[in-house]
């Protein structure tokens, strides 16, 4: 059924974080519940601190990052970027259910976010001021703050992330991992794919098996398009570490290498070895399985796993929202609408999945025949965007090019090319190549789409949107019979891949 309205190739985006994810049912203080729908790659300094000196309900019990074996201190992480936060409480074995994506384990109790994260943030700040010199602390505090930053939604604390973290290199130059892998992760984040990279390394340096920025390097090289150097960090992480979270990117790999058969080899192994204390991982991998089953029209297998990620879950925005573009390229618009709109939390408190879920129903509406209405929706995501997200440093600019390419209006093309350029700069994927593409066909300029897209075919990702569009560009070059290739690439990669799909992805002839 094609491969979804807001991302077909998206992959990569699912462990950046872009973009919080709300925290259903859990008090989280004065901010809403946000966490993300990110992967959790945050950079979690080691504590310098003793089992005894541990802040106020300090989280010793949980085991929130993928690559995790077992329970390490403060890594909180995970359960943030995935929508949810766990308690310190032992798991609960659940009845067996016949469902081979059942996750097997339960929390009994969910805890305040936020004022935990604010607790642990005063303790390492009045260490701070006994000893300004430290570097450790300073770590420490950057790695609070960009957990702050998946708890709340709120960007701004990158800067503070990104000061402390500064600061504890300055006062620790030396062997200072923790300092150099948030900062790492803030550049990913920013789509800062050079630095990251590089920053990893200096981490390498260090500790050559670090799990962390054995994670960075993988997901950045994917961000890249640098496909062969994400195997590289991804085979040396799972060698080394053969967990949910490993396996699952090393998963992501094999997709992004068009390796159907190892995908789901690998999806399965990280399902195998999943523990207690990891739900936000683990509904992070069902959710990235079940997008690679509906790209290839395998409907049954994709919606077993997102229910099952939303029991994981409920109220998951990046779940729900995978959801509900599978059931719009379904046809079921009412089911589409009522997930989408279970993602808006509070207009005091804008989620910046709101605009995700704005454009969803927009292509509702425009699926429905309703213009007025999609139009409507479409001004409200794109006021909310431009409000809310940062362009220049965030990476943002494909998802702004793709909302103006989905509203169809010819005035919108110019800033869409100039939006898709810069983020050709920083990153050649397949799907950043498909949608300059995109921009292209629209400005008839089709040799030079034809170009781009087989660069993206070049990568070796199977993609039913990227073929039918590469097989419309040689139609309109005259290459009939290359044409005919690509539609065949395209119903292999997809049989169910259709009008309605073609519509969504501005296909028409």
């Amino acid at each position: 059924m094609g491969e979804g309205i807001l991302g077909h190739g998206s992959w990569v985006n699912c462990y950046f974080p872009p973009a919080p994810l709300s925290l259903p049912q859990i008090s989280v203080g004065k901010y809403p519940p946000y966490g993300s729908s990110t992967p959790p790659i945050l950079p979690i300094p080691p504590s310098p601190l003793s089992p005894s000196t541990h802040p106020p309900n300090h989280p010793m019990l949980h085991n929130l990052h993928p690559l995790s074996r077992r329970p390490k201190p403060i890594l909180l992480a995970i359960a943030l970027l995935a929508g949810l936060a766990i308690a310190p409480s032992l798991p609960v074995l659940l009845n067996s259910s016949p469902s081979p994506y059942r996750y097997p384990f339960t929390q009994t109790n969910r805890t305040d976010i936020t004022g935990q994260l604010e607790q642990e943030l005063a303790f390492y700040k009045a260490r701070i001021r006994r000893n300004p010199e430290d570097g450790l602390n300073q770590a420490a505090v950057a790695g609070v703050y960009l957990r702050l930053v998946q708890a709340t939604g709120d960007a701004n604390w990158y800067l503070m992330a990104e000061q402390a973290a500064n600061t504890s290199l300055n006062n620790l130059p030396f062997n200072n991992s923790g300092a150099l892998l948030a900062l790492a992760n803030i550049a990913e984040a920013k789509h800062d794919f050079v630095q990251a990279i590089a920053l990893a390394h200096q981490v390498l340096d260090i500790q050559p098996r670090h799990e962390e920025a054995l994670a960075v390097l993988v997901t950045s090289h994917l961000g890249k398009g640098k496909i062969a150097a994400a195997d590289t960090a991804a085979r040396q992480l799972v060698e080394q570490a053969p967990t949910l979270g490993s396996h699952t990117l090393m998963a992501l790999v094999h997709v992004a290498q068009g390796q159907d058969e190892a995908a789901i080899q690998r999806f399965q192994s990280a399902l195998a070895v999943e523990e207690p204390e990891t739900l936000g991982s683990s509904a992070w991998t069902r959710t990235l399985m079940a997008r690679f089953y509906a790209s290839r029209g395998q409907i049954k297998q994709a919606k077993a796993l997102y229910r099952e990620a939303l029991r994981i879950l409920p109220r998951s925005p990046f779940v729900l929202t995978q959801l509900a573009q599978l059931e719009t390229r379904l046809g079921q618009y009412r089911a589409a609408e009522k997930h989408y709109a279970q993602v808006f939390f509070s207009q005091d408190y804008p989620n910046v999945w709101d605009h995700v879920a704005l454009q969803g129903m927009a292509q509702v509406k425009d699926l429905q025949g309703d213009r007025p209405g999609a139009e409507a929706l479409w001004r409200q995501a794109e006021t909310l965007f431009r409000q809310h997200q940062d362009l220049s440093t965030f990476g943002h600019r494909r998802e702004l090019a793709r909302l103006l390419l989905s509203r169809g209006l010819d005035r919108d093309l110019p800033e869409a090319l100039t939006l898709m350029e810069a983020d050709l700069q920083i990153r050649r994927d397949a799907e950043t190549l498909d949608i300059y593409a995109w921009v292209l066909t629209r400005l008839n300029r089709w040799q030079d789409a034809q170009a781009i897209l087989q660069d993206a075919i070049a990568t070796g990702r199977r993609s039913a949107v990227i073929f039918t569009r590469a097989a419309q560009v040689e139609t309109h070059l005259g290459n009939t019979a290359q044409a005919q290739t690509y539609r065949q690439s395209a119903q292999a990669a997809d049989p169910t891949f259709g009008p309605r799909d073609r519509q969504i992805w501005g296909l028409g002839d």
